[in-house]
Formats: structure tokens, sequence, C-alpha cells
């Protein structure tokens, strides 16, 4: 199944498509680094997205950032609200060279960001280093997960935030992957929403 949600402010124009498909993804954000940072994250977790944004890049790259993870959390809310049968949690440490990152997810309904980065530099290219956590702070309360990033080891500031991108979206695949319960993954017999 296919998610889409098309989000159209003064400051930006943004159509998201999501899917657990292995189809390869279209991303197009107007920001570079964004845009590699989007791959890895779709490649790692398994989630196919079609991203196309017109932001006000010209001001800097915070409401285009913002405004994707907004709706991303959105769509992939969607997707667990119909699968049901999930794992929920996930975890993963992952190394990019030097860098050590680790990201523990749970799929709980119950919005909740823990994240524990002090990056080398303030930017990777003309990107701001700030706003790695401004997206997973955007993606985590569309989406209701609780999320712990942390890293661990420093070095590159490229390698700290790509180690971040991959550990989360490698945690996201576990937590995502279908149960050999046929029930919802909650003692209480629901996930908040």
């Amino acid at each position: 199944m296919t998610y889409q949600i098309n989000r159209e402010t003064k400051e930006t124009k943004i159509a998201i498509e999501l899917s657990e498909s292995q189809e390869s993804s279209h991303i197009d954000t107007g920001v570079g680094f964004l845009d590699h940072m989007l791959t890895l994250f779709s490649f790692h977790s398994g989630l196919h997205l079609n991203i196309d944004v017109d932001g006000d890049t010209w001001v800097d790259d915070h409401h285009t950032t913002e405004d994707i993870d907004i709706v991303l959390g959105q769509l992939l809310l969607q997707l667990t609200r119909d699968k049901k049968h999930f794992e929920r949690y996930g975890q993963q440490y992952l190394p990019m060279d030097e860098t050590l990152a680790r990201a523990v997810v749970d799929i709980s309904g119950r919005p909740y960001l823990n994240f524990n980065a002090q990056f080398s530099k303030e930017k990777v290219g003309q990107f701001d280093t700030e706003l790695v956590e401004e997206f997973f702070r955007a993606f985590v309360i569309n989406a209701r997960l609780t999320v712990h990033i942390d890293l661990l080891h420093q070095g590159n500031t490229h390698h700290e935030i790509e180690a971040i991108f991959k550990a989360f979206a490698r945690a996201l695949k576990q937590a995502l992957r279908p149960s050999e319960e046929a029930r919802i993954p909650s003692s209480k017999g629901v996930i908040e929403s």
C-alpha cells in the first residue's frame, strides 16, 4: 500500500509518497545533504520514498527540513495504524568509520525524543547540523514514536550524522518487522494514539 500526503504552506510545498516496496526512491528536497540522508534512510529502513519539495531555502534549510519530517511522520503513523502487527521495538548500534551511533525505537503511540549528540562542526556543507535534531523531533512527534538517539563516538561531522540516520533507519526497520503473533504488540491491547 502507498501512502501519500501533499502539504502546502507559505514556506514549503511538499509531496511525499511512502510505501514498503523495494522500488528505488526519488528524493528532491532542494537541500543536497538532506537528500543524501533521506536516501540512506530509505535504503536502510526498507521504506520507499518519493519526495518532491519546493521550499524557501533562500532563507535557510529549516522550514524544508522540519516540514518534510512532519509529513514523513504522518505517513509512518498511517502505515503503523494499518499494519497493526509489528515487532514494535528496534535497536541498532551503527559504526560509520570512526563514529558510532545508537538508536532505539518504540512504536508506542507516545511521542518522545531523547537526542544526545554533540556534532564536531556546526555545518556540513551549507547544512546546519542543529537541523538533525529538528528532523528527528518533527518525525517522532508526528509518527508518535518513542526514540532515543545517542552519538557515542565523534569524528567527521558527515560521518556522525550518517551514522545516526542509518542507525535510526535500521532500528525502525526492526520495529516495523511483522510480528509472529497476530495481535497488537501491547499488553493493553492497543497502541496509544
